[in-house]
């Protein structure tokens, strides 16, 4: 659904600034540019016992730009759950926006959330935790809201485990696993005890913010790369990059660790779809 930062690529400052062009947000601007990135998240379209499932990982604050473009483009009308993996504004902001399906689609959405990020909605969402503030009358997103901890959950059949990690010192965040695929998004430090939840990783989905050094709360292109080292990942691509990152040059640079090394790494883009077998 996305494979940005929180700003979103282009960026305004930068197409706004007379005196230095940046090269990658002036390319994000032409239609059908695989620089151009909106908030972090995944669509599984899941066939299972019950039918087809939309299950969705994060509504961020641009989720509804890119709703508009990739429902339509895929044939997708219903929500059927959306999993949290953290309280920031790039995976929760576009929770408002789901009042277009609980009013027009189907009459509600699960989320599956960590007690400590719900904590967070209380306050940042709090008319939709508690609708008896609502006004009579107003539209709001009718959801239902599920707490996780880091343990696995079933959701539409489908189970889900919980992939803890730091994003940023003392700030938990949640990548999580179904099936051999492993999705974290946002992470600056993979704690100990998640790896072992890591092995046998057909598919790795993963934090690549920046091309030369990490963050304080992001994984750098070098430092992904040396994870998925460690990990042995059969296939990784790389989400969440700022307007650093230039789609085809990073690419290209990739290939070269398949020659190399027999890394099969290469970075995402928003619309990508991946077959998978679950």
């Amino acid at each position: 659904m996305g494979t940005g930062t929180s700003e979103g690529i282009p960026r305004l400052s930068c197409l706004t600034n007379p005196s230095n062009k940046c090269p990658v947000c002036s390319k994000a601007v032409e239609p059908g540019n695989k620089n151009r990135r909106l908030n972090t998240g995944l669509l599984i379209c899941y066939h299972g016992p019950s039918g087809r499932r939309n299950i969705l990982i994060d509504v961020g604050k641009f989720f509804y730009h890119s709703a508009l473009r990739w429902f339509p483009a895929f044939g997708l009308r219903t929500i059927d759950a959306v999993i949290i993996t953290h309280s920031h504004a790039d995976a929760i902001g576009g929770l408002d926006d789901l009042h277009d399906w609980t009013n027009n689609v189907q009459p509600y959405i699960p989320i599956y959330v960590a007690e400590r990020d719900f904590e967070v909605m209380k306050k940042t969402h709090y008319y939709l935790v508690d609708t008896s503030v609502v006004t009579p009358g107003a539209a709001v997103s009718e959801l239902q809201f599920n707490l996780i901890h880091e343990e696995p959950f079933v959701v539409n059949d489908l189970k889900f485990t919980p992939l803890p990690v730091w994003h940023g010192h003392g700030y938990r965040s949640l990548g999580f696993r179904f099936g051999n695929i492993c999705y974290i998004s946002d992470v600056s430090e993979i704690p100990e005890e998640t790896y072992p939840l890591l092995k046998d990783c057909e598919l790795l989905i993963m934090d690549a913010l920046r091309p030369d050094r990490s963050s304080s709360t992001h994984f750098g292109l070098p430092r992904a790369i040396e994870e998925v080292r460690k990990i042995q990942p059969r296939r990784t691509l790389f989400t969440g990059m700022m307007h650093l990152m230039d789609h085809d040059n990073v690419n290209e640079y990739l290939a070269k660790l398949m020659e190399t090394e027999g890394l099969n790494v290469e970075l995402s883009y928003d619309g990508l779809c991946v077959p998978v077998t679950l």
